[in-house]
């Protein structure tokens, strides 16, 4: 995966702050998680082959696109069986909003919800 930079502050006395996009995703994938309903994160066939290493992908399934002083999150989440999908989407969406924005300081424009499967507990 190709990491990307985005310089978030200049300042002559204090220098400049650089935040990797990867940064981001992990804070929009820990806030995600901590919302009730949601079973976990959907990742890549890379993400999941890292896990299997034993190295924990906190980044995993979540999207990153950054442009000028802003970004827009998607996120691929599984779901708990009854919980409701709408409510837990909308939940997760200001969390990570509200997470990112409170961390980065960058505006999020739009957080998109894929929910990718909904978990039977046996």
């Amino acid at each position: 995966m190709d990491r990307q930079v985005l310089k978030i502050h200049d300042h002559e006395d204090v220098g400049e702050i650089h935040i990797a996009d990867e940064v981001i995703a992990i804070i929009a994938g820990l806030a995600a998680t901590e919302v009730e309903g949601v079973k976990g994160m959907v990742g890549n066939l890379a993400g999941d082959i890292v896990e299997l290493l034993g190295r924990k992908n906190l980044a995993k399934g979540v999207i990153v696109e950054v442009g000028e002083g802003c970004v827009s999150l998607t996120l691929a989440i599984v779901v708990t069986f009854g919980s409701q999908i709408i409510e837990v989407s909308k939940s997760v969406s200001e969390k990570v909003k509200n997470a990112v924005e409170t961390m980065t300081g960058l505006k999020v424009e739009v957080v998109n919800i894929n929910v990718t499967g909904v978990d039977i507990e046996k």
